[in-house]
């Protein structure tokens, strides 16, 4: 069990230091995909779903999909960009460079950033090249994320997930079904050595995305249908304050530790999980897959994961993301290009590679794995999720959000006066807009 632990915390932090030690980095090499000579290059910057992937597995089975993937393409070659984990800054700065006219051919565009690239104008359509019928079959929140108001699509949403709670069944036994149920549960994990509940309560946009299903579940709206913040109004800000002081109450009766306040990385439950120091945490459906990996089959066994609690167990809700890959080169080529490596490598084989929920209906019958019992379960979940409302004014709602948790979680600052220092930045980034 110590080894384990050990060896999932070595992975996650040599990773970042050390990106090329992974097997598959000897089937790509370099930055480059394709031969040196050939005569078209692409320049594709992406997150760690590729060839430079932490997982060893996972990396190979993308050194395969990129090196198939260019043998059709043999007059190309890819230069792959590497982000780094800080999302956010990554996201921005790719942003102000289409603006400049500097960014990549191809990139992964985040989707809850989608409405301020599609706002911008950078963006190419992908309509000439995916038919009517790959578009009906996205889920209706994907399809609506990607398609502009000239009806035509700017990018390809590949992958979705939801947050789900994690718990260990030796020590919850049951699946907690509402706040109360889950307070419970890690004062008695407490009791027997853990340390807790673990969340996102750091500067970091898992921070709040995790959180807002708990602000969702109650009917919650952030903005209105003009994209306005409302969060701070009315009933929105009785369900908004509720929501954070779940979170400020768990912290302060020692059903969670002190230090959520600065976690800002789903790895970090991970590495706790692995050396079993908590029992109980609220991660993302891809971590089932990772637990798997990184545990002892006999460890493994002992996990499993329910829908996260609500106020009232007939009040859910979870949130709903994902990758999309996207063109901002202006030489039709290169966008035709980026438009077929999203279909070939992102759309499906990916999904089926990291077991990371598709965004067509149809993907979860072709692909084997999606028939197993968890992700039959994460897929049925999925109509109680909620995606990021695609107003370009979220991005600034979820950083007042980010800092007001470490206001609270910290007790720093009363719910109440965060709350609303957190809503009047929001709406005055909203009037400059």
């Amino acid at each position: 069990m110590r080894n384990t632990a050990l060896i999932l915390a070595l992975a996650a932090t040599t990773f970042l230091a050390a990106p090329h030690d992974s097997p598959a980095q000897e089937a790509i090499t370099g930055d480059i995909v394709g031969k040196s000579d050939a005569p078209n290059k692409l320049v594709f910057r992406m997150t760690t779903d590729g060839p430079r992937n932490n997982e060893p597995a996972y990396a190979q089975g993308y050194s395969k999909l990129f090196n198939d993937f260019i043998g059709k393409h043999s007059d190309w070659q890819i230069e792959l960009q590497m982000m780094s984990g800080d999302i956010g800054q990554e996201q921005a700065r790719m942003l102000e460079q289409a603006k400049s006219g500097s960014a990549p051919d191809c990139a992964a565009v985040d989707s809850f950033v989608l409405p301020l690239f599609k706002k911008a104008g950078v963006l190419q359509s992908f309509s000439p090249y995916f038919t009517k019928e790959e578009i009906d079959q996205l889920f209706p929140f994907i399809r609506e994320g990607i398609t502009g108001s000239n009806g035509n699509i700017y990018a390809w949403w590949w992958s979705t997930d939801l947050r789900v709670l994690y718990r260990n069944k030796e020590i919850v036994p049951d699946a907690p079904q509402t706040w109360d149920d889950l307070k419970k549960a890690a004062l008695s994990s407490v009791e027997q050595g853990m340390e807790g509940v673990l969340f996102n309560g750091g500067r970091y946009e898992g921070t709040t995305f995790d959180w807002l299903a708990n602000f969702w579940a109650q009917g919650g709206k952030l903005v209105d249908d003009d994209g306005k913040p409302i969060f701070g109004e009315g009933e929105n800000r009785d369900k908004f304050i509720k929501a954070v002081n779940y979170y400020r109450d768990l912290v302060e009766s020692g059903a969670a530790p002190k230090r959520v306040a600065t976690i800002g990385n789903y790895d970090d439950f991970n590495a706790a999980a692995a050396a079993g120091t908590t029992a109980l945490f609220v991660g993302g459906n891809w971590q089932y897959a990772q637990l798997k990996t990184a545990l002892d089959a006999d460890e493994f066994a002992k996990w499993a994961f329910s829908p996260l609690p609500g106020p009232a167990a007939d009040q859910r809700s979870t949130g709903t993301g994902g990758w999309t890959v996207a063109a901002f080169s202006k030489d039709n080529e290169k966008v035709k290009l980026c438009a077929e490596l999203a279909r070939d490598i992102y759309m499906g084989p990916a999904n089926a590679l990291q077991e990371q929920l598709p965004t067509r209906a149809d993907l979860y019958d072709k692909y084997e794995v999606f028939s197993s019992d968890a992700n039959k379960t994460f897929a049925a979940a999925l109509k109680f999720g909620q995606a990021r409302p695609g107003a370009p004014v979220y991005p600034e709602i979820s950083n007042q959000i980010q800092i007001m948790m470490g206001k609270v979680l910290t007790g720093v600052q009363p719910t109440e006066a965060a709350v609303d220092e957190a809503f009047g930045a929001s709406l005055s980034a909203f009037k400059r807009s």
